[in-house]
């Protein structure tokens, strides 16, 4: 038995270096601060009051996701500055489509050993999220857990919490046979599919994280790195003059599992594949790895992030407000009667 003193810092963990990661996110953190946030980072909780005055019937409603195996291109193309946007994405965008305002976000930081400035970038994503969300981050964890992960390697999750009105709350309860399709654009990939996107491009296809994608003037970590798209500000402003029936956020499980979850019993979303093209991404990965279409659209969005079902009579006007917004949305389909006395989706 050794007769020598052992540190912390001996077992794998600095603790220095987390102090010194705090000093670089403050400001960081600081930037996406609400009116509501009571307390710096640094306690063991954060703090937000919530202005009950400005609502009737409030309702919190929260959401928690990962980044998932995209995190495996970051480590690949040593790039952390985007993933942090794809972890905020993923939480606010599943609570906006109920119609809720997310206020507050926190995330949580695993790794092997903690890269101070690394980390760093990868919170600044995460704020940069929050911003373009309009919610705080108000509270996080990160973990240095030596001999878990692989070198160079961790794991990002995130907890988004919002608010909306007992009334205005969008649940796809008043979707009627009649109803208008419109889809918003994805900024490709968004943060799924990507463990069937790898086997593809680099099993498959041959390429490398920094290979320039066949008939793209892109590589395939510019790409596959491009972070999800946002759609908080933009429900926001739609809720505000239209009537939305029901959203359903296109993620794992594309469009063949996710716009069946807010359809009522009876109705059927018949939706068009030629109303849209799709970005050239997922004509690479289906021709790349001969992909029926089925398994696209349950795997990949397929260029549709968010799927929005609206009266027949405002369709053309939310379209108009959209493209005001610098939204790319398409009429992609309607609702009918569902034969099966089911929800379903038709792809036609």
């Amino acid at each position: 038995m050794s007769s020598g003193r052992v540190t912390y810092k001996d077992a794998g963990v600095d603790i220095d270096s987390g102090n010194n990661f705090v000093k670089l996110i403050k400001p960081l953190v600081k930037a996406t601060y609400r009116p509501e946030v009571m307390a710096d980072i640094g306690g063991f909780g954060g703090l937000f009051s919530l202005n009950t005055s400005k609502y009737r019937n409030p309702v919190l409603v929260s959401g928690t996701d990962g980044v998932g195996t995209k995190l495996k291109l970051a480590f690949l193309a040593d790039r952390h500055d985007t993933v942090g946007v794809d972890l905020v994405a993923m939480c606010v965008n599943d609570i906006i489509v109920q119609g809720a305002e997310p206020l507050f976000f926190l995330d949580y930081l695993a790794t092997g050993k903690l890269v101070p400035e690394k980390a760093a970038e990868v919170v600044r994503g995460i704020a940069q999220g929050c911003s373009q969300a309009g919610c705080a981050l108000i509270g996080g964890e990160t973990a240095e857990m030596p001999g878990f992960y692989g070198e160079g390697e961790y794991d990002l999750a995130g907890f988004a919490v919002g608010v909306v009105e007992r009334d205005a709350i969008i649940d796809g309860s008043s979707i009627t046979v009649g109803n208008k399709l419109i889809g918003i654009a994805s900024s490709g990939l968004h943060s799924n599919g990507y463990s069937l996107a790898r086997k593809v491009l680099f099993d498959m296809m041959g390429l490398g994280i920094h290979s320039v994608l066949p008939g793209l003037d892109r590589t395939v970590a510019e790409e596959l790195l491009t972070p999800t798209r946002i759609y908080v500000k933009t429900i926001l402003n739609l809720m505000r003059d239209f009537h939305i029936s029901g959203i359903a956020h296109i993620t794992g499980g594309g469009l063949l599992e996710n716009v069946p979850r807010i359809l009522p019993n009876g109705c059927k979303a018949v939706i068009r594949r030629s109303s849209w093209i799709m970005q050239d991404i997922f004509t690479i990965l289906q021709q790349g790895g001969s992909i029926e279409d089925q398994e696209m659209f349950r795997t990949f969005n397929c260029g549709i992030g968010m799927v929005l079902a609206v009266p027949e009579q405002e369709a053309e006007e939310v379209l108009i407000r959209l493209s005001g917004l610098n939204e790319e949305a398409f009429l992609i389909g309607e609702i009918a009667k569902c034969d099966l006395g089911r929800e379903c989706v038709e792809l036609v």
